[in-house]
């Protein structure tokens, strides 16, 4: 099965509601370790640095994959 480069964006979309912003409540996760680290980070050990990655890479893969799409949707128009 072949997934189209739309379905990797609605793939992207659900893992940013999901593991992009859990927990929801005071604030999303990700949102308070970036704040957490352009504040100077003091007092972030390791296991925060990779709770940062991964909680920021299905935000990482939106972009990319949206890009992508974006792409392939302007040569699809291109050639038609």
């Amino acid at each position: 099965m072949k997934f189209k480069p739309s379905d990797h964006v609605k793939l992207a979309l659900i893992l940013c509601v999901t593991i992009g912003l859990t927990p929801y409540y005071p604030m999303p996760h990700s949102y308070e370790k970036l704040k957490w680290l352009f504040d100077g980070g003091n007092g972030m050990q390791l296991l925060d640095y990779f709770d940062l990655v991964f909680h920021n890479l299905p935000w990482l893969y939106l972009i990319f994959t949206t890009i992508y799409w974006y792409k392939k949707r302007q040569e699809k128009e291109n050639y038609s």
